[in-house]
């Protein structure tokens, strides 16, 4: 933990959070899933997307560009495949019902395939495919963002960032999860950085004029740089098509970031998919396959031997392990801004410090 940071409890994290969307008029089952989505991420480490992110989501469902309420409707169906509208709702519920139904449908066919149109930002894409993994199934989740991705030696942004997640269910103590953006960090990690007054490597962002800065706030302002250089940029293009272009939805250019337009929906689109390993195999043998797939990972031999190779997934568990028993870290100002909201909102909760 650094000097500007302090330690709070997941569990009353947890209940505080749920009570500030319940404040904003989310339905209590809604309010503590959007909650446990966010409380999640912090305890696997990746504070880009945890409670840092509240202020804009409260921000935005008072504000009626993210509905508290949503309606999510099946508006297409072909068998396995479907796609939903989400109402505007927040990214977290519209996920959250995707892969539901995506869940519904590989029980029954083996294989379901669901987008969503009209949604909003919805966090770490690891939330909904875990929840595949967690059923036994393989769990695939995908959204599409607002363009703030530059090509190399672009001077304006062409694509948005893209996350994509895929689980594998172990029957272990974690599944195998990789959950990556398609630019070298994501605007969250910009956003830390500045609450921690940190400066950011030259090969994070840009400003806008596509030029590298280690200015977080600048960075954010401008341009994020893609993953792999013109390989995670053609990725970033193909999860815009599966998301956005299939979907029905808006797509590039006609969305609409969180942070720049607060008053308006986003117009995100999703992609979700889940498919049932017990149709072709038994979950005793998956499990023995993926622990040798996993000792011959960790066999693998690094150069520096005071390190580990470790499985996309691992690293995650280890910290939520640690997390679950020494506190979430979190930045002073943070802390404060949560603070000042529950007080704005009337909401009576407590956030102590461990």
């Amino acid at each position: 933990m650094v000097e500007n940071e302090l330690l709070v409890n997941h569990i009353k994290l947890q209940d505080f959070v749920t009570a500030l969307f319940e404040g904003v008029g989310m339905p209590p089952t809604d309010a503590q899933f959007f909650s446990q989505s966010l409380v999640e991420t912090n305890l696997w480490g990746i504070d880009s997307h945890g409670v840092l992110r509240v202020p804009i989501y409260v921000k935005r469902l008072l504000a009626g560009s993210c509905n508290p309420k949503p309606e999510i409707k099946t508006v297409k169906s072909a068998i396995t495949l479907e796609i939903l509208h989400g109402d505007d709702g927040a990214g977290q519920i519209v996920g959250r019902d995707t892969m539901l139904r995506a869940i519904e449908l590989a029980k029954t066919y083996n294989l379901g395939i669901v987008g969503a149109l009209h949604s909003n930002h919805f966090g770490a894409a690891a939330t909904f495919a875990r929840m595949a993994a967690a059923e036994g199934m393989i769990g695939v989740a995908m959204t599409n963002v607002v363009q703030n991705v530059v090509a190399p030696g672009g001077s304006k942004p062409v694509i948005g960032n893209n996350p994509f997640a895929i689980a594998v269910p172990t029957f272990d103590e974690f599944p195998f999860v990789l959950d990556i953006s398609l630019s070298a960090v994501s605007g969250g990690k910009l956003l830390l950085a500045s609450k921690k007054g940190e400066k950011i490597p030259l090969d994070w962002g840009t400003d806008n004029q596509g030029r590298p800065t280690d200015d977080p706030d600048v960075a954010f302002k401008g341009f994020l740089l893609p993953a792999g250089g013109y390989k995670g940029l053609g990725i970033a293009y193909a999860v815009e098509i599966l998301t956005g272009v299939l979907s029905g939805g808006v797509f590039l250019d006609a969305m609409k970031g969180m942070y720049r337009y607060p008053d308006d929906p986003s117009m995100t689109s999703h992609l979700m998919m889940a498919m049932n390993i017990s149709a072709i195999m038994e979950p005793d043998e998956m499990k023995v396959r993926m622990a040798d797939f996993a000792d011959r990972i960790h066999a693998s031999p690094m150069w520096d031997e005071s390190k580990e190779m470790l499985l996309p997934g691992e690293p995650e568990y280890r910290t939520e392990e640690l997390r679950k028993v020494n506190g979430i870290p979190m930045p002073q100002n943070l802390y404060q801004e949560l603070l000042a909201l529950a007080e704005d909102l009337e909401v009576s909760a407590s956030l102590p410090k461990m």
